[in-house]
Parts: C-alpha cells; structure tokens; sequence
C-alpha cells in the first residue's frame, strides 16, 4: 500500500481533501479485482460518473461510486456477490495492501421503479490515509443493475491511477463505448437532472471529440428512451426542476473539484446543448479557430505530460481551462519582477528551443499573451467562468471511436501475477498476415499498429522526441 504521504500531497496539489483522493486510490483497485476476476470481467459493464474519472477523462471530477450494468442476471444474488467479493478483497490485499473486511460487506437486493431486482452493495475499506477506527470506515457504494440496454458493444478501457503503485501493466475494466456513456447520462438527466448529471452532459457537450459522435449519442439516446418507456428529452422537461439543482449545486459537487464553476454557467448552456441533440450536424459544425502565435518563431501544440516541468502547477491550469475557468498567475519577468495576471487559458506550446508556453488572453484587455511556464511562480483556480474566444488546446481528445475488443484467439489475455510478483501479460498466437488495427495516440497523436484492437499503448516518445504520458489510442482504422 501507498503511503499517506503520497495521499496528501496529491489532496495538496488538487485543493482536495486526502479523503476523496484516497477513495480514487482505493476505487482503482477495486477495477483491478474486479476484472481480474474470471466471473465478472465479461460480464459487468462499467459506467456512470466515475467511469468518466477513471476511462475517459484526464482532468474530471472525482467520483465516489461504482456504477455496473450486469449481463449475467444471475449475479443479482447475496450469496454470489458476498462470496465473490471476499475473493476480491483478499486479491487486493495481496496485491496492494488495502483492507476491505468481508464481514463488512453488504449487498441489498431491491425492486427498482421499472419492477426489476437491481443491487446497491457496500464496501469498507482501510486505506493509507484516513482510517480512524473499524465502526467509521469509510466505503465505496456498488450500484448494479440487469435490465438496462447496451446498444453498443462494451469496450475495454484502461483505467487511469496516478499512484506509485499501479501496476506494471496497468489496470483494464469493460465499459460502456464514449457515445452510450454520453447517451447514459442525457438519459439519466431528463430522470432525475441532478447537478453531476448536469456537470457531466455539459463536459460531453462541450470536448471536441464529441461532434465526431453527436449522431450516434442521439441515434443510442433514442433507442434507450423507447426501451425505458420515456420520451427524448427536452429543455422543458428540466426547467421543473431547476432550483432544485441549484440548490444542490455546491453539496454534491463542490467536495469533487479543486474549483467548482458557477451553476449558471452549466445551466446556461442547456438551450445550445438541447440544439444541437436535435440537429447534431449544425450546431457543432464550425470549431472555434486556435489561439494567434504571440512568439517570433515556430511552435507547436502539445498536451500536458506527467513529468512535464510545473507540471503540478499547469494541471491546475488545465483544470481551469477544461472548466472555462479563468486563472490568476504568480509571474516571474525576464527582469525578475513578479507580476499578477487573470487569464483566459487556451493553449500550451512548445517552442522549436524546447520552452513551453502557455497562452492566454489577459484580463480584462483581452489581449493574447504567453507565458513562459519555467517562469510561472503559481496558478490559483478562480470561479469566474469565461466564455471560449479560440479552441481550448488544452482539453486532450478521449478515446470515441473504440468498439468492442475482439474476443478470438487473438485477444489480449488477462494481465495475471506470476509467484515471484513480477507482472506478466499473456498475448495468443498473431497471425502475421492478419488484420491490423492503427491507433493513435489521445495526446501527441503519433500512430501505432496493433495485431489486436486493444486501445492501451505502451510509455512512447512523441514526434518531438519527448516522452508523451498518453496512454489510450483512439481507434482510427483498420487494414489487412
């Protein structure tokens, strides 16, 4: 197990407290054992909010739940789940170090509103940080269901876990495809519009991946809509419960992010939102234009890399920038005087010499400037919000055009641990005149050819000979 050093000095750095870190921390091996599991790792979709966190999102806000569509309805019983997820816990144990008693495991089968058996369970854990006692162990809820409508095939993701002790070959879990998540929690909306649903659709709404899949998020949105006996949603069917949300604003989010924008700022956006839901081919046709080059000399723009320098500092930064979220900046001159700035941040760049710039427009002249990030002393989150003049660089392109993993004799194996605890991956036999999959990469976007269509990719370079901390590929073709 990690140890709580490392705990509060990531609660540190994103303006959290350890107790939300830790429960990410514990949450990603939860993942692992979850998949590693032969019982459950083809047959429990992931999905829900905390997929976002943990598959799709680089910068999101934590996340606290696990939420799984079961496709074996089977699984719906106390004692399997029980019994189940004591081996679980034992495999984290071994592999991590994290306690989850199996006495203290609870599993509730309930009648949901549609009349079907559906399970919340409930796991304690003792991690490194916050345990004080075993009667106030803090837990991680599991919410399961069987009778939802998978319209795409699952996908096998990579499971994001910044911790010092992920393992060598990473973690792994099936999840809903980009489009049905996004589809999942538009739906989810309409039902019940609370502000992480509302959080969540407009953070879909609002990356630049999403206009490659408005036509599928609309085509999924339909058909789950049909099947749960609902009508597509509209901008009328939220207003009722408008204040609500509001009301509930800070509560439910303001304890999962570092900064928490302005409700009105999300809620604002609904009308454009519910437009182009309607008509996806208009509203997101035209891309805002990049941000004017400030600096005399070539540049090119890359995404942030862990490892990066005042790299602690600039992923506050993007957190502002994938929240429209203005920033203030302790400056350090070429001069050596330090200076203040409010920016609107866009994008970073790196200059043909190897510095890296962040530009911005400064407030409130509106005037483009860039930063040499070397000189940026500290950035603090602000909650003013702006509105995009350019494209927001900053915002890495997820993984959208993913389908299922093929399941042949070709298919990546499980990851499993050989006795002296070294991490090994089994592949099957690759035919070498077979079909060939090219990915590329979400952050620097160099390509790779894989033998099967699994989206994980190994540490790399990019095309500037610097190391990339991408490690997720976006499905781009296939050829033989």
């Amino acid at each position: 197990m990690i140890l709580k050093n490392e705990i509060i000095e990531l609660a540190t750095q994103a303006n959290l407290t350890p107790h939300v870190i830790e429960k990410d921390y514990v949450l990603g091996w939860l993942l692992a054992g979850i998949h590693q599991h032969s019982a459950l790792r083809d047959n429990w979709v992931f999905k829900g909010g905390t997929c976002l966190k943990k598959c799709y999102f680089d910068t999101y806000r934590f996340s606290e739940d696990l939420d799984f569509t079961l496709r074996d309805r089977s699984h719906l019983s106390v004692d399997f789940l029980r019994e189940t997820f004591t081996a679980i816990a034992e495999w984290i144990y071994e592999e991590s170090g994290i306690e989850i008693p199996a006495d203290r495991l609870t599993f509730e089968i309930y009648t949901n509103p549609r009349g079907v058996e559906s399970c919340q369970g409930k796991v304690f854990y003792k991690g490194p940080a916050t345990y004080s006692g075993k009667q106030s162990m803090p837990r991680i809820k599991l919410d399961l269901s069987a009778d939802e409508l998978l319209v795409e095939d699952p996908v096998m993701m990579s499971v994001r876990h910044d911790y010092s002790d992920c393992p060598e070959d990473g973690i792994t879990i099936q999840s809903y495809s980009y489009a049905e998540v996004f589809a999942e929690k538009t739906r989810a909306l309409k039902e019940r519009t609370r502000p992480r649903d509302l959080y969540d659709v407009i953070n879909f709404y609002r990356r630049p991946e999403s206009r490659e899949v408005a036509g599928d998020v609309k085509s999924i949105l339909m058909k789950k809509c049909e099947f749960k006996g609902i009508t597509f949603p509209t901008l009328a069917d939220l207003d009722q419960h408008k204040e609500v949300c509001a009301a509930g604003w800070d509560d439910q989010l303001g304890h999962q992010l570092q900064a928490l924008p302005p409700f009105d700022s999300y809620w604002g956006e609904l009308p454009a939102f519910f437009s182009w839901l309607e008509n996806p081919d208009s509203a997101m046709a035209v891309p805002l234009p990049g941000i004017p080059s400030q600096y005399d000399g070539e540049t090119t723009a890359i995404g942030l890399e862990a490892g990066s320098p005042n790299f602690n500092v600039l992923e506050r930064v993007r957190f502002a920038a994938v929240n429209r979220l203005c920033v203030e900046l302790d400056y350090r001159k070429e001069t050596g005087q330090r200076s203040t700035y409010v920016i609107e941040p866009y994008s970073l760049r790196r200059t043909k010499e190897g510095n890296m710039l962040l530009y911005g427009v400064k407030l409130p002249t509106a005037d483009i400037r860039c930063f040499r990030t070397d000189r940026i002393i500290g950035a603090t989150v602000m909650r003013q919000p702006f509105t995009p003049r350019y494209s927001i660089d900053f915002i890495p392109e997820g993984p959208v055009r993913l389908s299922a993993r093929q399941m042949t004799s070709t298919s990546l194996v499980t990851p499993t641990r050989h006795s002296s605890g070294s991490s090994a991956r089994t592949r099957g036999s690759r035919s070498a005149g077979g079909l060939k999959y090219v990915f590329k990469c979400s952050i620097c976007g160099k390509q790779f050819t894989r033998a099967t269509r699994d989206s994980r990719l190994n540490p790399h370079k990019n095309r500037q000979g610097y190391a990339c901390s991408g490690r997720t590929g976006i499905y781009v073709k296939s050829r033989h």
